[in-house]
């Protein structure tokens, strides 16, 4: 009995003791330990396997708690005392320079004393990436290219997100969102949504962090790789969502845009009367006229006497938007003389005209019908358009292919308010 009670105590001791490095103690002053700046493994840290991309996870005992990386294979593992995985991995593959993925602090191990050197900043960086408010600034005056450390060379900003199975629904939406440049300013500073107080046992503000974590290494200009994985957001996602989003199962970017705005705008403290910087960046309003229409039918008499009450009256309200969905013409049944389908083009500016205020456009619901227009009363900064191209029937879900023509630049949108 005595003896499993010094086991347990020792146990207990290495846990304690594993974040303190090893120091002496001259008089009255504390001296660090000489090996900190002249760690002879220095050298055999590879930083062409690093990945900081992935879950901080152990992978042998699969917590999250007190993780390092080992800088010389990529593999995550759990503390630093005796009987750790990371101090077993060290004397097993003789694996000697370990980064405390919460603490940024670099050891040695099975030495076990903190490595002190400048060289190493830039693997920080890349786990971590800061900026400052003149960065942020110049952010768009400045188009000039880095390169990684795998020699590839990437604009920041504009760097792809691997496609883990099926996630490319979740990436295209993430990407455009990070070049909206209030969107993005704000989720580069940490500092501007640290302090937001969430209720206790609240798991959206991990939407927030993953997103503004996301954004960081998108824009980071020290890369070690000119590419990113999303996988610690879209697990975040997974969690948030309740799983109506996977990473293993292909969905709409439409649905997820929608959810995610909606998700991000309240887990930032927003709500219809509070904005936050989506509300800012993305929402509009507008005017909806609504009439009801009668049965189809119904003998004329009828409908011309239901036409005149007050229910089958056209209706005004005001309505909000966070992006516009445009109509595409139907395509055409029929091939041209060369036996071939024509695929139809249409200016952004002729399916723009449902918001014109006078383009009317019929609504079947289950039971009744409305003939609804639109106006647009006020433009956001930022307008999303959706290009509705799929039509789901009994049988399949349709494409249409007809080709949108937009303007790239000059783009006037004062005849739509």
């Amino acid at each position: 009995m005595v003896s499993l009670k010094r086991e347990r105590e020792a146990e207990v001791d290495d846990d304690d003791n594993e974040d303190r490095v090893p120091i002496k103690i001259g008089r009255g002053r504390v001296v660090e330990d000489r090996r900190s700046r002249h760690c002879p493994y220095l050298d055999t840290i590879n930083r062409s396997v690093l990945d900081f991309d992935f879950e901080k996870l152990c992978s042998i005992s699969l917590s999250h708690i007190n993780v390092y990386a080992c800088l010389i294979c990529g593999k995550y593992f759990q503390g630093r005392g005796l009987k750790s995985h990371a101090y077993t991995h060290s004397v097993q593959f003789t694996h000697h320079v370990f980064l405390n993925l919460h603490t940024l602090k670099f050891y040695c191990l099975p030495d076990n004393y903190e490595i002190i050197d400048s060289s190493l900043e830039d693997i920080t960086y890349v786990l971590k990436p800061t900026f400052t408010k003149q960065h942020i600034a110049g952010l768009d005056k400045q188009g000039k290219l880095y390169r990684a450390y795998d020699g590839t060379t990437y604009l920041p900003g504009i760097v792809g997100l691997n496609n883990i199975k099926a996630n490319d629904y979740a990436n295209v939406v993430l990407q455009a969102f990070s070049n909206v440049p209030p969107l993005r300013n704000y989720f580069l500073e940490e500092e501007n949504y640290r302090g937001i107080r969430r209720p206790p046992g609240d798991i959206m503000f991990l939407l927030v962090q993953r997103f503004g974590e996301l954004m960081r290494k998108l824009w980071n200009p020290r890369n070690f790789k000119a590419h990113v994985s999303p996988h610690e957001m879209l697990q975040a996602v997974v969690l948030c969502s309740k799983k109506n989003f996977q990473i293993t199962k292909q969905g709409d970017a439409v649905d997820f845009m929608t959810w995610f705005l909606n998700a991000l705008h309240g887990a930032l403290g927003g709500t219809k009367k509070k904005p936050s910087i989506l509300t800012k960046a993305f929402q509009g309003s507008m005017r909806i006229f609504s009439k009801k229409l009668p049965h189809p039918d119904l003998p004329p008499e009828e409908k011309e006497a239901l036409l005149v009450t007050e229910e089958y009256q056209e209706q005004m309200s005001e309505s909000t938007f966070l992006f516009l969905t445009l109509d595409l013409p139907t395509a055409p049944l029929y091939k041209d003389e060369k036996e071939q389908l024509i695929i139809p083009q249409v200016p952004l500016f002729n399916i723009l005209g449902k918001f014109n205020g006078n383009t009317e456009k019929e609504y079947k619901t289950y039971k009744e019908n409305f003939l609804k227009r639109f106006q647009l009363t006020k433009l956001p900064p930022y307008l999303i358009f959706c290009i509705k191209r799929f039509t789901k029937n009994n049988f399949f879900v349709e494409k249409n292919p007809t080709i949108v023509n937009f303007p790239i630049t000059g783009m006037r949108c004062k005849t739509y308010r």
